[in-house]
């Protein structure tokens, strides 16, 4: 399992795409996204980045419910990059599920580990704990959720990567 961080368009997709692509062999990777187009300028990123990945790729939509979904989809030799875990935190904040869904991500990250079957799951988030502390009440319960979900997957992924200006810089593994 590897945690990729950077901020926005810091290049940490592009680096997570590669590193999936690269360990996957002629194998399909599964790019499962958080992301939900509600309005012009989301549709418009989503339609970039199916772009950018091309056709190698399975794309698989959860915007809430992370865990059942990487259960569902994850065999052995199975690749899935989570692209990001800060949209999937956003919209967890939005409807009320955080802390719910973020003990079933971890407990699922868990079991996998303790029964020996750690899978091939590349996190993307961004980096959000290098700015200023937020003035309003949500903002700060993003900025806290999105840090500590990052510690607690950075304890249990093989390997964190901060990605900044397209360079990627190895923090763990």
């Amino acid at each position: 399992m590897q945690l990729i961080l950077g901020g926005a368009r810091s290049g940490k997709s592009r680096y997570a795409q590669e590193r999936a692509e690269a360990q996957c062999g002629d194998k399909s990777p599964i790019y499962l996204a958080t992301a939900e187009a509600r309005d012009d300028e989301m549709r418009k990123r989503i339609v970039r980045h199916r772009g950018d990945r091309g056709p190698r790729w399975q794309t698989r939509e959860e915007p809430l419910h992370l865990a059942r979904a990487l259960a569902r989809i994850s065999g052995p030799d199975t690749w899935v990059l989570v692209d990001c875990l800060t949209l999937w935190i956003s919209n967890c904040l939005h409807v009320g599920c955080w802390e719910k869904e973020r003990g079933q991500l971890l407990a699922e990250v868990d079991r996998r580990q303790a029964t020996g079957t750690a899978p091939n799951w590349l996190f993307v988030s961004n980096e959000v704990g290098s700015g200023v502390v937020p003035l309003g009440q949500l903002s700060r319960e993003f900025v806290d959720a999105s840090g500590w979900l990052h510690q607690a997957l950075a304890e249990r992924c093989d390997q964190v990567t901060l990605v900044v200006a397209g360079l990627p810089l190895r923090l763990k593994g």
